[in-house]
């Protein structure tokens, strides 16, 4: 079964800048943990439409590809097909104007082939949302 989760940060700089990182996919190996390549397959408006992953974190490895639509406000994507961990994935980035800086929420949606209690699971997805969140904001903040 599928849980949603969700959690926002501040990032000081512009919606723009934010969403700039968040484009450049192929730099998550850099500054994201757990990711260990990541490949555009097709380029798309506003960004890369296919990009395929290699993640190990926690012991756990995947291969998966995520087909994304990019929009000035932010970026949604989806799981292209099941993965070897994965049945389905649904993600987005929102970014709203916040002052000088950029409110960015992080909505996330997995199912996932591992058998896991649900109160490990959204524990689990929390953590992965909120490292998400910081990684992307000290990004961020040490290209300005």
């Amino acid at each position: 079964m599928a849980d949603q989760a969700s959690s926002s940060i501040t990032i000081d700089a512009t919606p723009e800048a934010v969403l700039d990182v968040i484009r450049d996919v192929e730099a998550y190996p850099e500054w994201t943990g757990g990711i260990a390549r990541a490949e555009v397959l097709e380029e798309g408006d506003g960004g890369p439409a296919k990009v395929a992953f290699s993640m190990s974190q926690s012991g756990l490895s995947d291969e998966y590809t995520l087909v994304y639509d990019w929009q000035p406000s932010g970026v949604s994507w989806r799981l292209a097909e099941p993965s070897r961990l994965q049945k389905s994935q649904q993600g987005s980035y929102a970014l709203v104007p916040d002052g000088n800086g950029t409110k960015v929420t992080y909505l996330l949606t997995m199912d996932i082939k591992v058998p896991m209690i649900g109160l490990m699971r959204r524990k689990a997805e929390k953590m992965i949302i909120d490292s998400a969140l910081k990684e992307l904001k000290k990004r961020v903040e040490s290209l300005r």
